[in-house]
């Protein structure tokens, strides 16, 4: 879907300025999509809000009460075991405003049971958000419109890529990129090790499984192919990858990816 909002003047609070909040903060402010001026943070950690204004320049605010009568968006980035203490807090104060949850297993229905009425998006995030590679999705709590996702999407392409999700998948998404990045650095690690096994030393290992896994994703979300295509246009019949090919087909890999994204979206679900 195509979001034209490129700026805004819209002021954007951080309730929260751990690494996650950080990652978007920082994407913010560097793409220029809203000033420093206007961001605002808070949180219980004065090594965490030190860090943000020294690194962003925003403004750091002493109470959750001080942030919202100053932001127009509030953006809900805590750990998720405090979720009550903060709703708590916000109760009564969010008329007009725009709440965005990044918390993992906590349902906009949660949110809107204390705070009635309120616009909510929920958002869940990954960590390549850090190099600006993020993969986010997003879904509408009941009150929340086309113009509140269109404004969280712009909010989030500083960091990456979005699409927008239906609420009840959300475990599926936590599963396959939420807890992603970790199943994708585990396998660039192992055939890594595999290649040093056989006389490579381990950081080129490293640096060519890596470069290979972005750029073959990269062939993926910017070209037109599909998976199976490219597949065959990096296969000669008889070849080497040919073997390599037939060594994974005839493995157990598909049913253990299977039972990965499996268990871990049942782990989400539970959490949720």
């Amino acid at each position: 879907m195509s979001v034209n909002i490129c700026k805004t003047d819209k002021k954007i609070g951080f309730i929260g300025a751990g690494k996650m909040a950080s990652a978007i903060i920082g994407g913010i402010v560097k793409s220029g999509f809203a000033p420093k001026d206007n961001i605002f943070a808070f949180d219980v950690s004065p090594a965490a809000l030190n860090s943000a204004k020294e690194n962003f320049g925003i403004n750091i605010i002493s109470s959750i009460n001080e942030l919202v009568k100053n932001a127009d968006v509030i953006v809900i980035a805590t750990k998720p075991f405090v979720i009550s203490d903060v709703l708590k807090e916000l109760e009564g104060k969010t008329k007009d405003k725009l709440v965005v949850s990044i918390l993992a297993g906590v349902t906009t229905k949660k949110i809107e049971a204390s705070l009635k009425n309120t616009h909510v998006v929920r958002v869940m995030p990954n960590t390549p958000a850090f190099v600006n590679e993020g993969m986010c999705a997003l879904c509408a709590g009941l009150y929340a419109n086309d113009d509140d996702l269109d404004f969280v999407e712009s909010v989030l392409r500083n960091i990456g890529r979005t699409t927008r999700i239906d609420e009840k998948d959300i475990d599926i998404v936590t599963a396959l990129s939420g807890s992603g990045p970790a199943f994708y650095y585990y396998i660039i690690d192992v055939m890594a090790k595999s290649a040093q096994k056989l006389g490579l030393d381990y950081g080129t290992c490293l640096a060519l499984s890596a470069q290979t896994a972005l750029g073959s994703a990269k062939m993926l979300i910017e070209g037109t192919q599909t998976p199976d295509e490219l597949i065959t246009a990096v296969t000669t019949p008889g070849g080497c990858t040919a073997v390599g090919n037939d060594v994974l087909r005839n493995s157990d890999i598909e049913q253990i990816l299977d039972k990965t994204i499996k268990d871990t979206m049942e782990k989400a679900r539970a959490l949720g």
